[in-house]
C-alpha cells in the first residue's frame, strides 16, 4: 500500500463520509503548486475553492500569523484587544463601508447577513414581526447550515435535512424579471435579495451583462437590501476586487470569506453601513472566534498582498488567456468555456462513457488538479499569483488530458 493509499484509507475509516475527494494526498504547497506525499508536483487549479488566491503559504501572510501567534491568539469579545480595532479600520477603509462584523466561515457570514437583513427589515423598513422575506436564487450555494440549505435547490444539500427554515422565496438566477415580479407582489415584506455575482458551485454560472445592476436598481426601488455573497468571487478572483464592481454595484451588505485570509485560517466578514449594521446590539449576535487576534493580522496581510501584487489586474489578464486558449481546443467533450478573471469552467459533454471526473483523473496524472461540480462541469481557479508561463504550461496539460479521450 502506498503512502497515499494509507492516508485515504485512514480518512475513509475514521472520518465522516461527507466528501468525495479526488484521489490525491497533498502534503506541501507553495505559490501555485502543491506536492503529494510521494513528492509529485502539481499545478493547483482549484485554490481551495478560491481561498488561496494569494498562493499557498504566502510568506507575508504566514509571517503575520506566526508573529501574532507568539503574542496573543484569542481574547474572545469579552475584552478589547490591540488587533481588532486596527483590522476593522483597515477593512472598512479598504472596501469603503461604515462597519464590519467579523466572523469565521462563509456560512457564518451568510447567516450573519440574513440576520442583519431581517433585523433591518423590522427596525428600519417597518416589516411586521416574523414576516420578513429574503429572496434567493435557484442554483445558489451559500453554505451548509439548516437555514442556508433551506434556500437550496440542490437535493444533495437539502434532502432529508428538514424541516426547513421559513422566510425564503427562490427565483431563477440571471432573471431580473423574476425578481421584479416577486418584488411587485411581496415588496413590503422583503428585507433583502441575496445573490452570488457569479454562481461558483453551480459551475461558474456567469449572469448576463447588466443583470446585477438591474437587480440592484430594483432593490433600491422597493427599499430592499441588495446582499452580495462574494465569498468565492471576491478578493480579486474575477478580475476586480469584487465581482460586483464589473457593473458598478455597491452592495448594501457585502459577504466575504475564503481568500480574506489567503487560506491560512478561517476568516469571514460582513460589511455594511451604519443604518444596517447598528440594528444589532450587544449580546444579539456574535462569535467567540469572530475577529480574533490572528484573524485580524492575517486578513490585513492578505488584503495588503492583493493590492501590492495587483492581483485583480493579474486575474483579468490571465483569465482572458485561459479562456482564449481553451476555446481553441477541438474536442467533442468541450461543450462550453465560461468565466470571468481566473474563475472559469468547462462544461464537459460525456464521450464513450467518460465524464468530467475521468478528465480530472487524467489531469491529475499529468500534474494538474481540478474538481468536477454537478458531474459535468470542471471549475478552473488557480492561485492568482501563478505566472503567465506556468499558466500556459498548465493549459497545455489540460488540453492534453481532454484530447486523450478523442
Amino acid at each position: 500500500m502506498t503512502k497515499s493509499q494509507e492516508f485515504i484509507e485512514m480518512e475513509h475509516q475514521y472520518g465522516a463520509h461527507n466528501y468525495h475527494p479526488l484521489p490525491v494526498v497533498l502534503s506541501k504547497g507553495e505559490g501555485a503548486f502543491v506536492w503529494d506525499v510521494e513528492g509529485k508536483k502539481y499545478f493547483d487549479f482549484l485554490s481551495a475553492y478560491s481561498a488561496v488566491n494569494q498562493g499557498h503559504c504566502h510568506p507575508k501572510i504566514v509571517k503575520a500569523l506566526c508573529d501574532q501567534a507568539q503574542t496573543l491568539t484569542l481574547t474572545s469579545r469579552a475584552f478589547y484587544n490591540d488587533c481588532l480595532g486596527p483590522y476593522e479600520k483597515y477593512i472598512t477603509d479598504y472596501f469603503k463601508y461604515d462597519k464590519v462584523l467579523p466572523m469565521n466561515t462563509g456560512a457564518e457570514a451568510d447567516e450573519t447577513a440574513m440576520k442583519l437583513a431581517r433585523r433591518w427589515g423590522y427596525r428600519v423598513k417597518g416589516i411586521e414581526e416574523d414576516k420578513a422575506i429574503i429572496v434567493c436564487c435557484e442554483g445558489n450555494f451559500h453554505g451548509r447550515t439548516i437555514s442556508i440549505v433551506s434556500m437550496s435547490t440542490d437535493p444533495d444539500s437539502y434532502g432529508q435535512f428538514g424541516p426547513f427554515t421559513p422566510g425564503f422565496i427562490k427565483i431563477p438566477y440571471n432573471d431580473s424579471k423574476a425578481l421584479e415580479a416577486v418584488l411587485e407582489k411581496h415588496g413590503k415584506d422583503i428585507a433583502g435579495f441575496l445573490v452570488e455575482p457569479i454562481q461558483g458551485e453551480a459551475g461558474v454560472y456567469v449572469p448576463d451583462d447588466g443583470y446585477l445592476k438591474t437587480c440592484y436598481d430594483l432593490c433600491k426601488k422597493h427599499n430592499v437590501l441588495f446582499i452580495a455573497d462574494e465569498v468565492q468571487t471576491g478578493i480579486a478572483r474575477t478580475g476586480k476586487l469584487l465581482a460586483c464592481e464589473h457593473e458598478g454595484v455597491r452592495p448594501d451588505v457585502l459577504i466575504l470569506g475564503k481568500a480574506l485570509s489567503g487560506g491560512v485560517i478561517p476568516v469571514s466578514a460582513v460589511l455594511a453601513d451604519d443604518e444596517v449594521m447598528l440594528t444589532i446590539g450587544p449580546g444579539e449576535h456574535g462569535s467567540t472566534f469572530g475577529g480574533f487576534c490572528l484573524a485580524g493580522k492575517v486578513a490585513m496581510a492578505a488584503l495588503e498582498v492583493v493590492k501590492e501584487e495587483k492581483l485583480a489586474e493579474r486575474a483579468e489578464y490571465l483569465g482572458k488567456i485561459f479562456r482564449d486558449e481553451m476555446a481553441k481546443v477541438k474536442s467533442d467533450m468541450i461543450e462550453l468555456v465560461r468565466g470571468k478573471g481566473l474563475l472559469n469552467a468547462i462544461v464537459i459533454r460525456p464521450k464513450n462513457g467518460k465524464e468530467a471526473w475521468d478528465v480530472c483523473l487524467k489531469m491529475r496524472d499529468l500534474g494538474v488538479l481540478a474538481k468536477p461540480t454537478h458531474g459535468h462541469i470542471i471549475r478552473f481557479a488557480p492561485p492568482i499569483v501563478i505566472s503567465e508561463e506556468d499558466l500556459r504550461k498548465a493549459i497545455e496539460l489540460i488540453k492534453e488530458a481532454i484530447l486523450s479521450f478523442e
